[in-house]
């Protein structure tokens, strides 16, 4: 059996970039940020969208709502035996309706915490549309979800795991890949 590596996809000031030219794209594709509004989904969408608020905010001048939404209730695993769903707050202190939804997330994956966020956010209204800004897409969906604005595609297997690491300061962000020797063999 081969030792699990670990292999640096993005560090800090990497993460700033990708940061950096997402919140651009967004701006562009929305000719600005008096429509818009950001959602981080919890846990890891929740200190992104925050750097992204702050960057608008740089570029704009335009302090743009932003709120995060916990997804537990809406997976779509609830009933499997033995889940325990550990509870987050969602916190959307802000009317969605009619608004740009900018839905922020770390990974994009199977699509389908995706869907249980987009489940969520019609609880609070109806937005005109809903975007989707995720970090890193790896690929391996299993909805027929994509995102609008993507900082970096990471082909994987699936006995990989892309983690991440978004706490401290930003500097000492990364994200990193790992192997789980036996998984997905």
């Amino acid at each position: 059996m081969k030792k699990p590596g670990v292999k640096t996809i993005l560090d800090g000031k990497g993460v700033e970039r990708v940061l950096s030219r997402l919140t651009h794209e967004i701006l562009e594709k929305n000719r600005g940020a008096s429509e818009i509004v950001l959602v981080g989904i919890a846990s890891g969408g929740i200190p992104l969208s925050q750097l992204i608020r702050k960057k608008i905010l740089a570029i704009e001048g335009v302090e743009v709502p932003t709120g995060f939404v916990d997804i537990s209730m809406y997976r779509d695993d609830l009933a499997r035996a033995g889940y325990q769903t550990r509870l987050k707050r969602t916190e959307v202190p802000f009317s969605i309706d009619e608004r740009k939804v900018i839905l922020v997330d770390d990974v994009l994956f199977t699509g389908r915490t995706i869907r249980a966020a987009m489940d969520a956010l019609m609880d609070f209204g109806r937005p005109r549309n809903i975007q989707l800004a995720v970090l890193i897409d790896r690929g391996h969906r299993e909805l027929p979800i994509r995102a609008d604005y993507v900082g970096r595609n990471v082909p994987t297997s699936h006995s990989e795991t892309v983690r991440v690491l978004i706490e401290g300061d930003t500097e000492e962000w990364k994200v990193v890949l790992t192997e789980e020797p036996g998984k997905g063999e």
